[in-house]
């Protein structure tokens, strides 16, 4: 695996400090130190707080992108795929879920964020309801999933072993 760039390690640090601190513990030289490199580096690649709060987005939605077409690649299907990546993306700490992560702990103080978020939810809608035909069927799917990553990312054990029981799960969606 290649040595990540001195512009990805400030976007993992960037990120790590977001989830770990919130939107205070931000600052360029902390990101910079965190990340090892000199504030003048950082500002190479970022020349603001907005840049970097821009380069997370860029992140969110390339992961989120890549996200959608392993999805509509899955041979177990969308819907299993959506269900049983709701708990492993979090179990796993996959850089989708570390990112957006960082991404809700800036979202109130940041409206251009919820916007990207926002055009990724409408993705997943749109590609869970190509494959479920009842539109209020695919609402609780999705609905499942968010609670599903949200009890993952709460730390909550009791999700994991609904992963064992998808094709029931599926089943029940099915009628």
């Amino acid at each position: 695996m290649a040595k990540p760039t001195a512009k990805e390690r400030i976007l993992d640090s960037y990120e790590e400090i977001l989830i770990e601190q919130g939107p205070g513990g931000v600052t360029l030289d902390a990101v910079a130190a965190h990340a090892g490199v000199s504030k003048g580096g950082l500002l190479y690649h970022f020349g603001s707080k907005e840049a970097l709060v821009d380069g997370l987005m860029e992140r969110l939605a390339t992961l989120s992108e890549a996200d959608l077409e392993e999805a509509r690649k899955a041979p177990e299907g969308v819907v299993s795929w959506y269900l049983r990546t709701a708990i492993t993306d979090v179990t796993q700490q996959k850089a989708l879920h570390r990112t957006t992560m960082a991404t809700i702990r800036i979202m109130l103080n940041e409206p251009r964020v919820s916007e990207v978020v926002q055009v990724y939810n409408q993705k997943v809608h749109d590609l869970i309801s190509e494959h479920v035909d009842d539109p209020l069927t695919a609402e609780l799917v999705i609905l499942v999933g968010d609670g599903l990553y949200l009890r993952a990312a709460l730390g909550r054990d009791d999700a994991s072993p609904l992963l064992d029981r998808l094709d029931e799960i599926k089943a029940r969606i099915a009628r």
